[in-house]
């Protein structure tokens, strides 16, 4: 038997009666399948609330798309549970099986990974610690895609000096920087004209964005490095991580940056090959 816990999209209909007939097809075949209370209650399903964390299942099923699969993560704070997802909006680059494949997807997951019918990805993340200006810890986040250190105020940069592995590399006057993961960089970072990156690899990348100044690259570092961001000047900033607001910064703050000791796992079927997702995606064409 399979504890299963599902996360599904608040705001999709279509994902309330997936969610429903998935939970009814899994506990017909012995499994124990749950909702967190806020999920089930925004999605009328109240029988499959439990007050359960979600790190004590054995699979996470989320029907939604990439956002949906990002909370799962944040949820799982580095709990070693597989994700499967859902595919419910546009063409995601997390997601695994489409709306109609569901059932064959579990049952796949069912025959085991030692068969070979299944296989994780494990995807690197980020671990930010946010530092205030006189010592004090302001807390610890984990991050998939990427944190961002940025203006709080419109219409004004903010300036930011970054420490690679501790050594002072440059200050940049930019509407702020983003230190992302290789699957980062097909979010907020290719966004900011940042390099797109394999998510098979381990790397740290530093863009920054709309920059005032003539060094405008972004830089790919060895995941063994750390980057630091100090707030240097008198303009407030924040911080987000996998877009969404964590902190505020006064002058003086840093924020490091260093691959976190988990990863994100995602069950995957076959070969993904993440370029054909990005190539549909972007309508490329072979010639």
């Amino acid at each position: 038997m399979t504890d299963v816990v599902i996360m599904a999209h608040h705001e999709r209909h279509d994902a309330r009666a997936l969610a429903d007939s998935t939970a009814a097809w899994l506990r017909e075949r012995g499994h124990e399948v749950w909702m967190l209370p806020a999920d089930a209650a925004t999605s009328d399903l109240g029988h499959l609330a439990v007050d359960r964390p979600v790190g004590a299942a054995d699979l996470v099923v989320c029907l939604g798309g990439d956002g949906t699969m990002l909370r799962a993560v944040r949820l799982l704070d580095g709990a070693p549970v597989p994700l499967l997802g859902v595919n419910l909006g546009s063409l995601g680059y997390l997601t695994e099986v489409e709306v109609g494949s569901v059932t064959d997807a579990l049952e796949r997951f069912e025959l085991g990974s030692e068969a070979g019918h299944w296989h994780l990805d494990e995807r690197m993340m980020l671990s930010i610690v946010v530092t205030a200006a006189d010592g004090t810890r302001r807390g610890t986040w984990r991050a998939l895609n990427e944190a961002v250190v940025e203006k709080r105020v419109s219409g004004h940069t903010v300036h930011l000096l970054v420490r690679i592995d501790g050594e002072p590399f440059t200050s940049y006057a930019a509407d702020g920087l983003i230190v992302s993961t290789p699957t980062g960089s097909t979010a907020y970072s290719m966004s900011a004209r940042g390099p797109i990156v394999s998510p098979k690899h381990r790397a740290l990348l530093v863009t920054p964005v709309a920059p005032h100044m003539l060094f405008d690259r972004s830089l790919v570092l060895d995941p063994n490095e750390t980057v630091e961001i100090e707030v240097i000047g008198e303009r407030e900033a924040s911080v987000a991580v996998d877009g969404r607001p964590v902190c505020d910064l006064d002058a003086g703050s840093t924020v490091m940056c260093t691959p976190a000791t988990t990863t994100a796992r995602f069950v995957r079927f076959g070969a993904h090959h993440y370029h054909q997702v990005l190539k549909a995606k972007f309508g490329l064409t072979d010639r």
